[in-house]
Protein backbone atom coordinates (compact mmCIF):
# COMPACT_ATOMS: atom_id res chain seq x y z
CA UNK A 1 0.00 0.00 0.00
CA UNK A 2 1.23 3.53 -0.63
CA UNK A 3 1.83 5.90 1.76
CA UNK A 4 -1.32 7.90 2.12
CA UNK A 5 -1.62 11.99 3.36
CA UNK A 6 -3.49 10.32 6.30
CA UNK A 7 -0.51 7.97 7.08
CA UNK A 8 1.67 10.82 6.88
CA UNK A 9 -0.08 12.84 9.40
CA UNK A 10 -0.29 9.88 11.39
CA UNK A 11 3.60 9.86 11.33
CA UNK A 12 4.16 13.16 11.80
CA UNK A 13 1.56 12.89 14.95
CA UNK A 14 3.30 9.85 16.48
CA UNK A 15 6.87 11.51 16.04
CA UNK A 16 6.21 14.51 18.09
CA UNK A 17 5.45 12.29 21.24
CA UNK A 18 1.30 11.43 21.16
CA UNK A 19 0.13 7.75 21.38
CA UNK A 20 -1.38 5.67 18.85
CA UNK A 21 -4.55 7.11 19.29
CA UNK A 22 -3.72 10.53 19.36
CA UNK A 23 -2.07 10.20 16.47
CA UNK A 24 -4.69 8.80 14.62
CA UNK A 25 -7.36 11.85 15.65
CA UNK A 26 -5.19 13.81 14.43
CA UNK A 27 -4.69 12.39 11.12
CA UNK A 28 -8.37 12.57 10.72
CA UNK A 29 -9.74 9.16 11.75
CA UNK A 30 -13.18 8.91 13.62
CA UNK A 31 -12.58 9.13 17.57
CA UNK A 32 -14.52 5.59 17.97
CA UNK A 33 -12.17 3.83 15.63
CA UNK A 34 -8.75 5.34 16.67
CA UNK A 35 -7.16 3.47 19.20
CA UNK A 36 -8.08 0.54 16.30
CA UNK A 37 -5.88 2.95 13.53
CA UNK A 38 -3.51 3.82 15.65
CA UNK A 39 -2.68 0.31 16.44
CA UNK A 40 -2.89 -0.80 12.88
CA UNK A 41 -0.61 1.98 11.63
CA UNK A 42 1.73 1.70 14.07
CA UNK A 43 2.62 -1.37 12.13
CA UNK A 44 2.66 -0.18 9.11
CA UNK A 45 5.54 -0.72 7.14
CA UNK A 46 5.08 3.08 5.06
CA UNK A 47 4.53 4.60 8.01
CA UNK A 48 7.79 2.77 10.00
CA UNK A 49 9.91 2.98 6.87
CA UNK A 50 9.06 6.79 6.73
CA UNK A 51 9.68 7.55 10.43
CA UNK A 52 12.81 5.52 9.80
CA UNK A 53 13.96 7.80 7.18
CA UNK A 54 13.17 10.98 8.78
CA UNK A 55 15.00 9.55 11.96
CA UNK A 56 17.78 8.79 9.89
CA UNK A 57 17.93 12.42 8.63
CA UNK A 58 17.18 13.79 12.39
CA UNK A 59 20.17 11.64 14.04
CA UNK A 60 22.79 12.71 10.54
CA UNK A 61 21.63 16.49 11.66
CA UNK A 62 22.63 15.83 15.09
CA UNK A 63 26.22 13.94 14.60
CA UNK A 64 26.62 17.00 12.42
CA UNK A 65 26.25 19.19 14.71
CA UNK A 66 28.06 17.68 16.85
CA UNK A 67 31.07 17.93 14.87
CA UNK A 68 30.75 21.62 13.89
CA UNK A 69 29.38 20.48 10.32
CA UNK A 70 26.82 21.26 9.05
CA UNK A 71 24.62 18.87 6.78
CA UNK A 72 23.89 19.27 3.58
CA UNK A 73 21.13 18.00 2.04
CA UNK A 74 20.51 18.02 -1.93
CA UNK A 75 18.69 21.41 -2.88
CA UNK A 76 16.78 20.28 -5.39
CA UNK A 77 16.22 23.97 -6.97
CA UNK A 78 20.25 23.90 -7.58
CA UNK A 79 20.51 20.69 -9.24
CA UNK A 80 17.08 21.25 -11.31
CA UNK A 81 17.29 24.29 -13.01
CA UNK A 82 14.14 23.15 -15.36
CA UNK A 83 10.73 22.40 -13.78
CA UNK A 84 10.38 19.47 -16.66
CA UNK A 85 13.98 17.85 -15.70
CA UNK A 86 12.57 17.91 -11.78
CA UNK A 87 9.37 16.47 -12.63
CA UNK A 88 10.86 14.15 -14.68
CA UNK A 89 13.52 12.58 -12.44
CA UNK A 90 10.66 12.68 -9.50
CA UNK A 91 8.40 10.50 -11.93
CA UNK A 92 11.04 8.29 -12.57
CA UNK A 93 12.51 8.17 -9.12
CA UNK A 94 11.43 4.48 -7.91
CA UNK A 95 11.88 5.43 -4.12
CA UNK A 96 9.79 7.65 -4.38
CA UNK A 97 5.99 7.12 -3.58
CA UNK A 98 3.84 6.02 -6.37
CA UNK A 99 1.13 8.67 -6.06
CA UNK A 100 3.81 11.00 -6.24
CA UNK A 101 5.27 9.66 -9.44
CA UNK A 102 1.84 9.42 -10.67
CA UNK A 103 0.91 13.30 -10.40
CA UNK A 104 4.74 14.34 -11.82
CA UNK A 105 3.22 12.25 -14.75
CA UNK A 106 0.51 14.22 -15.26
CA UNK A 107 1.85 16.99 -14.86
CA UNK A 108 4.84 16.78 -17.07
CA UNK A 109 2.63 14.97 -19.79
CA UNK A 110 1.10 18.28 -21.66
CA UNK A 111 4.99 18.82 -22.55
CA UNK A 112 5.14 15.98 -24.71
CA UNK A 113 1.56 15.18 -26.14
CA UNK A 114 -0.60 17.60 -27.41
CA UNK A 115 -4.21 17.18 -26.33
CA UNK A 116 -6.78 16.14 -29.33
CA UNK A 117 -8.49 18.91 -29.32
CA UNK A 118 -5.71 21.58 -29.34
CA UNK A 119 -5.57 21.78 -32.81
CA UNK A 120 -6.93 25.09 -34.48
CA UNK A 121 -10.37 25.65 -36.08
CA UNK A 122 -8.99 26.22 -39.75
CA UNK A 123 -6.28 23.75 -39.24
CA UNK A 124 -8.71 21.22 -37.91
CA UNK A 125 -10.78 21.78 -40.83
CA UNK A 126 -8.70 20.85 -43.52
CA UNK A 127 -7.32 17.56 -41.54
CA UNK A 128 -11.20 16.74 -42.23
CA UNK A 129 -11.45 18.23 -45.72
CA UNK A 130 -8.41 15.80 -46.30
CA UNK A 131 -9.79 12.95 -44.52
CA UNK A 132 -12.99 13.27 -46.41
CA UNK A 133 -11.96 13.78 -49.94
CA UNK A 134 -9.90 10.60 -50.17
CA UNK A 135 -11.01 9.10 -53.75
CA UNK A 136 -12.88 12.48 -54.81
CA UNK A 137 -9.50 14.54 -54.49
CA UNK A 138 -8.74 16.41 -57.31
CA UNK A 139 -6.33 15.03 -59.55
CA UNK A 140 -3.04 16.27 -60.08
CA UNK A 141 -2.67 17.91 -63.81
CA UNK A 142 -1.32 16.47 -66.72
CA UNK A 143 2.43 15.70 -67.14
CA UNK A 144 3.62 17.94 -70.37
CA UNK A 145 5.27 15.34 -71.64
CA UNK A 146 5.34 16.42 -75.70
CA UNK A 147 6.97 19.97 -74.83
CA UNK A 148 9.51 18.11 -72.64
CA UNK A 149 8.13 19.12 -69.69
CA UNK A 150 7.68 22.84 -70.34
CA UNK A 151 5.37 24.71 -70.38
CA UNK A 152 3.83 26.07 -73.85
Amino acid sequence: MAMTDKKRRFAAALKSGASNKEAAIAAGYSDKTASAAGSRLAKDPDVLADMDRKEHVAQAREQAKAEGKTLSLPDLSKMYSDPKDFLMALMNDTSEDVKIRLDAAKAVLPLFHQKQGETGKKEQKNQEAKKAAGVFSPSAPPRLVAAGGKKV
